[in-house]
């Protein structure tokens, strides 16, 4: 049975993707909750910036009637901090695999904050770099690169590891893109100031080294959870990480 608050009303759970992905990575953790009587919504992150894709989302927060529970993967962690400032009936935050930043820092810092991440080599080695309608002169969206014939490149070593090749395959061909802009625009002031926070700690991520996710969910107090994963754990790992959105939510009151 889903935890309930004084006011007998559940909370709700709101799943937000992050780059070269989209709202169906979150399926088997969305199958879960749903089964456990939550309300969950996972609605498309725009991956075009902080302040507008937090805006986003926090303009959607705001139709959502009681508490809510937000969830972030990857970038998606960069959104619902921002977004949970902006968000009254935000009671709790869960980052998995995700950026958990401070005011002022960006996505490339982050990345770059400890070795090992393969998202700071040459962008040309691992990126498809092309312009969109309407962006700016200097910028572009970024897809990991991939092949067809199962040269994965970025997109398999570096994005899905442990993803089993059929399906890794079918994110690939569907990811979604992130504006290059959006990597150096800093994080405003941190919602996990205020609002209690969980992070699930991929031990096995080439995306957010284990160390910088360790070390940004301790800032931030967060209870920790590691699990032997990838960057995609919501995908390899949904139990576990179902397991921990499903504590924050019951720690709302």
């Amino acid at each position: 049975m889903a935890a309930e608050t004084h006011s007998g009303q559940k909370p709700t759970i709101v799943l937000v993707h992050g780059a070269w992905a989209d709202a169906s990575s979150w399926n088997a953790v969305i199958g879960r909750l749903q089964d456990a009587g939550y309300t969950v919504y996972a609605p498309p992150n725009p991956l075009r910036g902080v302040s507008y894709d937090a805006q986003t989302l926090a303009s959607f927060v705001a139709t959502i009637p009681g508490p809510v529970v937000l969830v972030g993967h990857f970038y998606g962690g960069m959104v619902i901090t921002n977004a949970a400032a902006k968000s009254q009936n935000v009671k709790a935050l869960v980052y998995d695999n995700a950026y958990i930043p401070a005011e002022g820092e960006t996505v490339f810092q982050i990345n770059g904050a400890e070795p090992g991440s393969c998202v700071t080599a040459e962008p040309s080695t691992f990126l498809n770099l092309v312009p969109y309608p309407g962006g700016p002169a200097d910028d572009v969206d970024a897809y990991l690169k991939w092949a067809p014939n199962g040269e994965y490149k970025g997109f398999q070593d570096c994005f899905a590891g442990g993803v089993p090749a059929t399906q890794a395959r079918l994110l690939a061909a569907g990811q979604r893109p992130f504006a290059v802009s959006a990597g150096s625009e800093p994080s405003g002031a941190p919602a996990w100031k205020s609002t209690p926070s969980w992070a699930v700690v991929g031990t096995a991520d080439h995306v957010i080294v284990p160390a910088e996710q360790r070390a940004m969910a301790q800032r931030a107090g967060a209870h920790i959870t590691e699990v032997k994963a990838g960057h995609l754990s919501l995908i390899t790992r949904p139990d576990v990480v179902t397991r921990v959105i499903t504590a924050a939510a019951q720690s709302v009151r």
